[in-house]
């Protein structure tokens, strides 16, 4: 069978043969309540990945994912009582405006993606600490549970983190496949200069796509300060390298154009697993990185489309 046809299958392919594997050494893994469980718990790191889909597909990069999440814990921390059901809206327009300053950098001034959204990724942090005076912070726990429990919930042993996933899910993947923005995504992650040559405004494009993954990043800093009733400037920390794993071990690379947000999902699912087979085989939390660092190598020398490049620096 020609590889090239087998390839866009490898996602789901891993995802099972992982399933399968953990399963037959722990049958307690594969119960439903356990499976849900599972994924009700990586729904913020899902929220993450999504985000960071689009600036990969449009051959970028967001590094301020991570800090950014942390940024928006402690801003709804210290906005909730005074802003209410609001301060959602607040952290998403932060989110939004934040990423559409690292496209800003990125096309106007030409700055590559992974030094902007370091950048970016700085005065999130900074923000931050000014914010919490550099503490933990902790939300009123009444107040909380009123505006936002619903977050947190269950619906019979369906957590309710998950139907928020599902639905964010639903939009991204309509952007994606439905609308102007996520054709010409599609355009510029193929091939830029040919997307420019076309007609089609690439800067702006691009300033939407990492605008999307900022305000995918508030919205899992929200999910974070709600599931943990407050927020610091490193409560996020340990996050945003699975997260770029998920989208790329999902199958789509670097080099952008291929994959989508469908394949987010299942490579959120695929870190999940491994994830949860860490701690099943006892392997320590400060190797658990390690593992990860190996898995995204793996990932990208597996997915990277070296047709587009030339040389690597």
């Amino acid at each position: 069978m020609d590889i090239q046809r087998l390839k866009p299958h490898f996602p789901w392919i891993t995802l099972l043969v992982l399933v399968i594997f953990v399963g037959l050494n722990d049958p307690n893994f594969l119960k439903p309540a356990n499976l849900l469980s599972l994924a009700g718990d990586i729904v913020p790191l899902f929220i993450m990945a999504l985000g960071l889909t689009f600036a990969i597909y449009i051959g970028g990069i967001d590094l301020s994912a991570q800090s950014m999440a942390n940024m928006i814990t402690v801003v709804a921390s210290v906005y909730l009582a005074s802003l209410g059901i609001w301060v959602a809206l607040l952290c998403v327009a932060i989110g939004f405006a934040l990423g559409m300053l690292s496209g800003f950098i990125t096309t106007r001034l030409f700055v590559p993606s992974f030094i902007s959204t370091l950048a970016v990724g700085g005065l999130c942090f900074s923000m931050a600490q000014w914010l919490s005076g550099n503490r933990a912070l902790n939300m009123d726990a009444a107040e909380r549970d009123a505006l936002f429990g619903w977050m947190i919930g269950r619906t019979g042993i369906i957590p309710n983190e998950l139907f928020l996933a599902v639905a964010l899910l639903a939009i991204c993947l309509f952007i994606e496949r439905r609308t102007t923005l996520g054709r010409a995504l599609k355009a510029v992650g193929a091939g830029e200069l040919a997307a420019a040559a076309s007609g089609v405004n690439v800067a702006r494009f691009k300033m939407l796509a990492f605008a999307i993954s900022g305000a995918l990043a508030a919205v899992a800093g929200l999910l974070f300060a709600v599931k943990l009733s407050g927020g610091a400037p490193t409560i996020a920390n340990g996050f945003l390298l699975p997260a770029i794993v998920a989208v790329l071990v999902g199958g789509t690379p670097l080099t952008g154009g291929v994959g989508g947000v469908l394949n987010t999902a299942i490579g959120t699912l695929i870190v999940a697993v491994i994830r949860a087979s860490m701690l099943y085989f006892g392997v320590e939390a400060t190797q658990q990185q390690m593992v990860f660092g190996l898995v995204l190598i793996a990932a990208i020398a597996l997915t990277m489309d070296r047709s587009k490049l030339r040389t690597v620096k």
